[in-house]
């Protein structure tokens, strides 16, 4: 009678032939190279030293430009506006400069900000009109606070206030400049005494997309302006003597539609002053040039097939030894050879994934390619999170080779299910819709693991698969393929003899 660790040993032991172990440590090496080659690839180029992405007090990457209009202000003090007009433009890219069209873009902001200095990614707090999303409060990039919907004119202006109180700015809305309410308050440590205090405008690109393929869309963005009108500007905590500097924070100015049609900056005329500027405040992206890390992982389809193939082998062939007088298989055989493939394929992507993504990401950072920051906890997460998919999908197509029993049709379907999805989605080649439900029906939405991007919705960006955007979370994705490995795994072992019975006649293969 076999002892409990046999019928393991045994499979480990079948498992170990050299045609097998060169197969995984060819997946391995697919998944390394070709991230590698990814990386040494990609190489930052500009004239001259290329400037740094602004990196927020977190550390990671920021949108941080606008025109500014500031004071200094001490560590107690306020400023209160009344804001009478927001408006903007929105330009076509070359050559279509003279397709001009007159609005708003929803995220488009005007108001007040305190912030710490004119250096882009420093800490601040502002108090915001938006295009279409109404009054807003913003802080850090990362933080949005909503306020009153509605938008503004010279018949309906908004007051708005922001106080400081040592790290604590608070903001406030009002109708009439008589009556306040509270939109949010920000803390903000680490504010040095004297901070700038001002009003700004900025308007991020506008997205457009452009049909390719089978209906997916690849993304242009048109250049976009605001302006900003205030009145009635109260500065409390400022020092009397200081007069309004203005600074771009980031570059402005050098677009053609700023040099021939209107600057970016900030006038003043019968006390009114307008603030317009580009760009946005926010978090940082893909749209802004850094890579996310998952992006190193490039041959990971490659040694997905590889594994796929291994898996499937694994289990056919006892069934072609089988009417040759083969050991026939049974359930604790397919359990064993379940559990040796799936640890195989674990320490395999371990080992591959922990080597690609810190050597390419140490590569593009070297090549001046700015990466997208993750913490040291979301980076085990994509590195076990990946080596876990690929061990799930190991067991997933071993199953299959056991109910089909034909490793070319149990090889295709695996690849059909598993690959193919993961592949096409990748690419802007399907509809977004399509794309999205393919990652969250198929056993494909395992790999939302290895995604780090964060889908903010104050940023314009396009949140799809072929942009890295996952429509599950990564344990939800993950437990939609452990799934159907535990489904097909359980039908496979129901199908199979236990240990002493005889087993169901098998298909002739010949």
């Amino acid at each position: 009678m076999l002892t409990t660790n046999e019928p393991l040993r045994r499979e480990w032991s079948r498992f170990r032939r050299p045609g097998r172990l060169i197969a995984m440590a060819a997946a391995a090496l697919a998944i390394v190279t070709l991230g590698l080659f990814y990386a040494f690839g990609n190489h930052a180029s500009c004239d001259g030293p290329c400037p740094a992405e602004p990196t927020g007090p977190d550390g990671s990457l920021v949108s941080d430009q606008f025109y500014f209009l500031h004071r200094d202000l001490g560590e107690n003090g306020s400023i209160t506006v009344r804001m009478t007009s927001m408006t903007g433009t929105i330009t076509y890219p070359p050559p279509n400069h003279d397709q001009i069209v007159p609005g708003l873009v929803p995220w488009a902001k005007a108001g007040i900000i305190i912030k710490d200095g004119v250096r882009q990614g420093s800490s601040y707090a502002a108090l915001m009109l938006t295009g279409s999303h109404g009054v807003r409060m913003q802080y850090d990039y990362r933080h949005d606070i909503a306020g009153s919907d509605g938008g503004v004119s010279a018949k309906s202006p908004r007051w708005l206030r922001l106080t400081r109180s040592g790290d604590t700015i608070t903001g406030y809305e009002s109708a009439d400049g008589q009556r306040w309410a509270k939109v949010g308050t920000a803390q903000l440590p680490g504010l040095p005494k004297t901070v700038q205090v001002g009003l700004f405008a900025t308007s991020p690109g506008d997205l457009t997309l452009r049909p390719v393929g089978l209906g997916g869309a690849t993304e242009q963005v048109r250049f976009t302006q605001a302006s900003g009108a205030f009145d009635n500007v109260d500065l409390k905590g400022a020092p009397a003597a200081d007069g309004w500097s203005k600074d771009a924070v980031g570059e402005m100015n050098r677009s053609d539609w700023e040099k021939y049609h209107k600057a970016s900056g900030a006038v003043e005329e019968n006390g009114t002053i307008t603030v317009t500027g580009i760009g946005d405040i926010g978090p940082g992206g893909t749209e802004g040039g850094g890579r996310p890390v998952e992006r190193t992982l490039g041959g990971l389809p490659l040694g997905l097939l590889i594994v796929l193939v291994v898996a499937v082998r694994f289990v056919t062939c006892e069934f072609r030894r089988e009417p040759t007088g083969g050991a026939p298989v049974t359930r604790r055989v397919l359990t064993a050879k379940a559990v040796v493939v799936g640890t195989v394929t674990f320490v395999t992507g371990l080992l591959a994934v922990g080597i690609v993504i810190p050597v390419g990401v140490a590569i593009l950072k070297g090549n001046g390619i700015s990466v997208i920051a993750v913490s040291a906890l979301t980076g085990v997460r994509v590195v076990v999170g990946t080596a876990a998919v690929l061990a799930l999908a190991a067991v997933l197509a071993l199953a299959l080779g056991a109910l089909l029993r034909r490793a070319w049709l149990a090889t295709l379907v695996a690849v059909l299910a598993i690959a193919v999805p993961y592949v096409v989605t990748s690419f802007p080649l399907l509809a977004d819709g399509p794309s999205q439900w393919l990652l969250r029906l198929t056993p494909a939405a395992g790999f939302a693991a290895q995604q780090t991007l964060i889908e903010y919705p104050q940023v314009i960006a396009h949140y799809t698969p072929s942009a890295g955007y996952f429509p599950l979370p990564w344990w939800a994705g993950i437990a939609v393929l452990c799934a159907y490995a535990v489904m097909l795994l359980g039908l496979a072992l129901n199908r199979l003899p236990q240990s002493g019975e005889r087993a169901e006649q098998p298909v002739d293969h010949r």
